[in-house]
């Protein structure tokens, strides 16, 4: 019975294929369709035979989206994939903090509590994180180094086509727990440690009914690894081959830098995490024993992941870095300060990830000499990152500073960022390690690296490049609104956790109903975190609400949104948005705010604000 229905999944799927490949066909000049090189400037597409730009028009309406090559295009997937994915990390969280309002089980049960926490761990760094600065680097990179398109367009359309089959293996389990019977989500947080994860079952205890979903999320992570592996050779390419005649190694932006040396993490770093994943599938499924007690040993896979998990914290980390260092100066009339430092610092950074791992293991039994060891590299690694903190507030000293919206968040970044590091510190130092290890201290320091650090970086980041995707512009005194509930329930909700940490509280427990010891003290801080997650998220709402409003209807801008023509910075995206509006109306076109100016003079007469803040 099983082989039968085997034959026919497998036979539908291949129909299915069958009638995808014959309706691509059906598409005119859909192979065709990539860059043109007659010097029109990034961007414009035509027929790789020689036609010129504008001969072969993208395709229209779904068509468009399924077989683009586009590199904005494809950078507006992947930031509409990590949104959709920022949601649903979003409500596992939201959910998790209302059940900790109270000491004991009220909302969920544990393995409900445990499924969302290892959901929302890996949506938010694998299918969130990594695809949104991959938005951004696939839709920025090729303008800020003057080059038609990304160096393989059509591996570049492939590795975001990974993501969606992606991340319905890692939420299969979910998804499919309620309708089909002997598979639920996976328990195993998401840094799957052996051999709670070998014997994972769906009642999420060793023993039980062996859990499929653990299976899919295994699978969908390998998928997604796959996917950030391609795009990283296709930056690395991109970045060494297609700059323009005017753009060297001297005078490429921060931002591009920062891609490169992620890529260069990623290219080393994902394909352990890969292998590792094919081990712990073949321990449960297969009989193997690679991480069991009598082969391998379960610390075996502590050492392979976190080679992999701590490279990973600047994978996500180094881009938002080159973000911030390349918007932060746009609004202080001053050029970044020791703009080669900082290109070192992120040299340093790439180099010395690799040699901190076993800082995550202090208390797992390792030989004290090779913790002495990682605790030195540990602690060295917080020098390049405090160099570009150095960098970015003398770039703010005695600027002329606008309070722009970018800029605003820019700060939070740095503000968030040095309480996320200096914390990181403390947790590098062995005797404070065995302390803290496995408490809410952890959590409120990587969550303040993540949410108040990273997740600030791409607000700036979507703010400032807002005006070039869409020629509009938001509502500012909603953006301002986003910023402060944003900043004040980051904080609000991951300063508490400290403090937790501080008194014990150990993490990835569902109820904390204490005959002894401090139930309150951790019943009253847990109350105060929850009450962020709410700020944060009423922010969060308020940032998708102005997001699509303005998209669809907001003022048009003119060619210089930003009143950058006269600062110290170079902007070459907003140049190269300045040629495409001057090239529309030599071929003919009207200027983008001409069909709007009627609703532009109407939005001056109710009052809207003035692109800029200050």
């Amino acid at each position: 019975m099983a082989s039968t229905t085997q034959l026919a999944l497998s036979a539908t799927m291949a129909a299915f294929l069958i009638v995808v490949a014959l309706w691509l066909q059906r598409i005119g000049g859909w192979r065709t369709y990539g860059p043109t090189t007659t010097g029109s400037g990034a961007g414009s597409y035509g027929d790789a035979g020689g036609e010129t730009a504008g001969e072969t028009a993208k395709p229209g309406g779904l068509a468009r989206w399924l077989t683009t090559v586009d590199h904005k295009d494809i950078g507006l997937l992947y930031g509409t994939f990590a949104v959709l994915a920022f949601a649903w990390g979003g409500i596992a969280v939201v959910i998790m903090r209302l059940e900790l309002v109270t000491q004991t089980s009220t909302l969920i049960g544990a393995s409900t509590y445990n499924v969302l926490m290892t959901t929302h761990g890996i949506t938010m760094l694998f299918l969130f994180g990594t695809p949104i600065l991959a938005a951004f680097a696939n839709y920025l990179v090729p303008l800020l180094i003057d080059a038609d398109d990304m160096a393989f367009p059509r591996i570049n359309a492939i590795a975001f086509w990974l993501l969606p089959p992606a991340a319905l293996l890692i939420w299969g389990g979910v998804l499919l727990g309620p309708f089909v019977e002997g598979i639920a989500g996976a328990q195993t947080s998401w840094t799957m440690y052996p051999p709670m994860s070998i014997e994972s079952s769906i009642q999420g205890t060793p023993g039980g009914t062996p859990n499929p979903g653990a299976d899919l999320m295994m699978l969908g992570l390998h998928l997604s690894g796959i996917s950030a592996t391609m795009g990283a050779i296709n930056f690395v390419a991109t970045i060494f081959t297609e700059r323009g005649e005017d753009v060297g190694w001297h005078n490429l932006d921060m931002f591009s830098w920062t891609v490169l040396v992620q890529s260069g993490i990623i290219l080393f770093a994902f394909p352990l995490l890969g292998s590792a994943i094919l081990m712990l599938l073949a321990d449960r499924n297969l009989g193997t024993v690679f991480f069991q007690v009598e082969g391998g040993g379960p610390i075996l896979w502590q050492h392979l992941f976190w080679f992999f998990g701590h490279p990973e914290v600047y994978v996500l980390v180094l881009p938002p870095m080159g973000i911030v260092s390349y918007v932060l100066p746009k609004f202080t009339g001053r050029r970044l300060f020791g703009f080669k430092y900082v290109v070192y610092s992120t040299l340093a950074i790439g180099v010395l990830s690799f040699g901190v791992w076993a800082h995550h293991m202090f208390a797992s039994g390792m030989d004290p000499r090779l913790e002495s060891a990682f605790m030195a590299v540990s602690l060295a690694i917080a020098l390049p990152s405090a160099v570009k903190v150095f960098n970015w507030t003398t770039t703010l000293v005695n600027g002329r500073i606008r309070t722009t919206v970018p800029l605003l968040f820019c700060v939070g970044f740095v503000f968030n960022f040095i309480i996320g590091g200096v914390t990181g510190v403390f947790e590098a130092a062995i005797p404070v390690n065995q302390v803290l290890h496995e408490t809410y201290h952890v959590i409120g320091h990587f969550h303040y690296v993540i949410m108040g650090a990273i997740a600030f970086a791409v607000f700036a980041a979507i703010y400032y490049w807002f005006p070039l995707v869409t020629g509009r512009m938001y509502q500012q005194r909603l953006a301002k609104w986003h910023f402060w509930l944003t900043m004040v329930g980051t904080n609000v909700t991951f300063f508490p956790m400290i403090i937790l940490g501080y008194g014990g509280m150990p993490r990835r427990y569902a109820t904390y109903d204490l005959p002894v010891g401090p139930a309150d003290y951790f019943a009253d801080l847990h109350a105060v975190a929850t009450v962020g997650v709410l700020i944060l998220t009423a922010g969060q709402l308020v940032f998708l609400w102005n997001l699509v409003t303005s998209w669809l209807e907001g003022p048009r801008v003119d060619d210089d949104p930003w009143n950058l023509e006269d600062e110290p910075t170079v902007a070459r995206e907003y140049r190269w948005f300045r040629r495409q509006r001057e090239t529309a109306l030599a071929d003919g076109g009207e200027t983008p705010d001409a069909g709007d100016a009627a609703a532009s003079e109407s939005d001056e007469a109710s009052g809207s604000e003035s692109i800029q803040d200050s």
